[in-house]
């Protein structure tokens, strides 16, 4: 094939990526405003931005992964780990206290994950797999199986509390960890290298990117991300619970996925998981309002999933599908 070729193949699947999970929010939005007028409100809005501010910080963890070619399949589980750590530490240390705390222990596990995948050259898939079970067992001895209910209202206060625009500080802080993970992206040598350890790691190893170095601290920033999560779903909910994050996985590789960010790596980014994030929001609030049964939800995500991945995949990394 011919470079012109491959040029032309990259621009038809780059603008497909782009077109379609904005052609799926307004079809959403449309449909859902059919059946029910409500569904097109302010109000509906804002809450569905609340529901959704969670999902899109750790979605963002989960797409810094991917951009490398990797996947993190532990970052529900680090969400309610450094989420229980929270409402453990709050009372003692305060919110930024705890945000510390649970932000620097997410990065920790984050090293962790790293760290295995590239000194024992085990896949990401099954390091993190492993992973999700121990830090789900950790948060459960940890709490013995409760939520953790703390006093200090500070917490709660700042993640719930409005103080610019009317808007919620919740949405605020996953829009402004968009904005920042866009530009580390885009404008600093970690994103240069993110896209092209994603692009072809022999290839970028060759070229003098100090590859097991980039990895490895790519992992602790998506712990990093996920410890930011666990702190404002403890805030949002008043506690820490030990199932809070069990959702957060099928969900957040959804919205990556439907974003555009393809799970071969090199290809997308946050500003892509953001309308990712967008469609999942819309249709999960759209079939709650339009009064859908948990189960076919379920089934319809999982449908989504399908459908986003065979239209984002670069094939031409694959050369056998097994």
């Amino acid at each position: 094939m011919t470079g012109t070729g491959t040029k032309n193949i990259t621009a038809d699947i780059n603008l497909r990526t782009i077109l379609l999970p904005l052609v799926a929010i307004v079809v959403l939005i449309v449909y859902f405003t059919y059946v029910n007028p409500l569904f097109f409100s302010y109000a509906n809005a804002i809450n569905i931005g609340r529901q959704s501010a969670v999902l899109l910080i750790v979605a963002l963890a989960g797409t810094v992964v991917i951009l490398i070619g990797s996947i993190d399949l532990s970052v529900g589980a680090q969400v309610t780990l450094t989420g229980i750590l929270a409402a453990l530490t709050v009372d003692q240390y305060g919110a930024l206290g705890a945000t510390l705390i649970s932000v620097g222990a997410g990065a920790v596990v984050g090293l962790i994950n790293g760290g295995l995948v590239t000194a024992l050259k085990v896949p990401s898939f099954l390091v993190t797999l492993g992973m999700l079970s121990v830090l789900s067992g950790v948060s459960n001895q940890i709490s013995r199986g409760q939520s953790i209910l703390f006093m200090n209202g500070s917490l709660t206060d700042i993640v719930n509390g409005t103080y610019l625009l009317g808007i919620p500080n919740v949405i605020w802080f996953a829009l402004i960890a968009v904005l920042i993970l866009t530009i580390v992206a885009f404008y600093t040598k970690l994103g240069r290298y993110l896209y092209a350890i994603g692009g072809g790691e022999i290839v970028a190893a060759n070229a003098g990117v100090p590859v097991i170095f980039y990895k490895v601290l790519t992992f602790a920033l998506a712990g990093a991300i996920c410890g930011f999560a666990g702190v404002v779903m403890t805030g949002q909910i008043g506690a820490g619970t030990p199932t809070a994050g069990g959702s957060l996985l099928l969900n957040s590789i959804a919205a990556v996925v439907m974003g555009g960010t393809a799970l071969s790596g090199g290809v997308g980014g946050p500003h892509r998981t953001f309308l990712g994030v967008l469609v999942i929001a819309i249709l999960t609030n759209g079939m709650d309002v339009t009064e859908v049964n948990s189960f076919t939800q379920d089934i319809v995500k999982g449908i989504v999933i399908i459908l986003a991945v065979s239209l984002t995949i670069d094939r031409s990394k694959y050369p056998f599908i097994k």
